[in-house]
């Protein structure tokens, strides 16, 4: 096994330097009931689009000790955002005072986790505290089945949290992808464009969520389970030799990535991340936004 890291984490964090920052911190460093800021804030992001209350009701029966939890419907989005996909990006300042209420400040460690079976929200958690302003955010490699495998506890309940002011930051909207910027760059030759969806769906073979199957033309599919092996993401050398030749002649920070409604896509941003690739951005309102209108155009295969 690796020797443990310490954090501040950025992209990804191993299970056994979790474990390790409980072994050795202090009390308040990972009670989530602490009167003070914590310097280390949990978070159960674990969502299914099949049963969107699932979530919440795993949360309760266990969770790794003093994390709160992340509605992806409810926390991470704001659904009566018309015009912008399945998952509109949350209200900035209705998410600082989200994290405020979750205990995290501009000084936490937040370590975002879900089931580590392909539920992505907490990519997308990770993208958005990135997007505030927060920069010491990473992701649990393997989430909570590397957790357990690894040999750490689950709490049941939910966890009281002291409230604290809202998050001292708004999003930087420069780092989200437009309707109109997405339409604009159709002629650029392809690699700035990556959909992260399955390849059925990409293709147009199917479409079991959105208004029309196929994809934005000349978006480059790269599906997220390509980044992973055993529900973990790849070494990044391996990823690095596999992402940087599909940009072509663009540079990282010309990429944007998407999915089917903006959270997979968060998922491969961090792969890029975790490659050493940074800046590149996301396409907030993904293919359920591009698909609303049918005056824009779709390829197939």
């Amino acid at each position: 096994m690796n020797t443990p890291i310490a954090p501040p984490w950025t992209t990804l964090v191993d299970a056994a330097s979790l474990a390790a920052a409980f072994s050795t911190a202090p009390p308040r460093m990972v009670d989530a009931r602490a009167t003070a800021s914590t310097a280390l804030r949990l978070v159960d992001a674990r969502f299914s689009l099949a049963d969107p209350q699932s979530g919440a009701a795993c949360h309760a029966v266990g969770h790794i000790p003093g994390a709160v939890y992340a509605d992806l419907d409810r926390d991470l989005s704001d659904l009566s955002r018309q015009g912008h996909g399945r998952h509109p990006l949350p209200d900035s300042d209705a998410f600082a005072a989200t994290l405020g209420r979750w205990g995290i400040d501009a000084d936490t460690q937040v370590v975002a986790y879900d089931a580590g079976d392909g539920s992505m929200a907490a990519a997308r958690l990770w993208w958005l505290l990135r997007l505030i302003g927060h920069r010491n955010v990473a992701v649990l490699d393997g989430g909570l089945a590397a957790w357990q495998a690894a040999g750490g506890r689950l709490e049941a309940g939910v966890e009281q949290v002291p409230a604290l002011p809202p998050y001292p930051g708004r999003f930087d909207l420069a780092q989200v992808a437009g309707v109109d910027e997405i339409s604009a760059r159709l002629s650029q030759s392809p690699g700035w464009l990556f959909d992260a969806r399955a390849g059925e769906r990409y293709r147009g073979e199917v479409e079991p969520l959105d208004r029309v199957a196929g994809h934005v033309p000349g978006a480059l599919n790269r599906p997220l389970a390509l980044n992973l092996r055993d529900g973990r993401f790849r070494p990044a050398a391996e990823l690095r030799a596999e992402l940087e030749p599909l940009l072509g002649t663009h540079a990282p920070g010309e990429a944007v990535m998407m999915c089917g409604s903006g959270v997979t896509a968060c998922h491969l941003l961090l792969a890029f991340e975790v490659a050493g690739l940074g800046g590149a951005r996301v396409f907030a309102d993904s293919w359920s936004g591009w698909s609303s209108d049918p005056s824009r155009p779709v390829a197939r295969a």
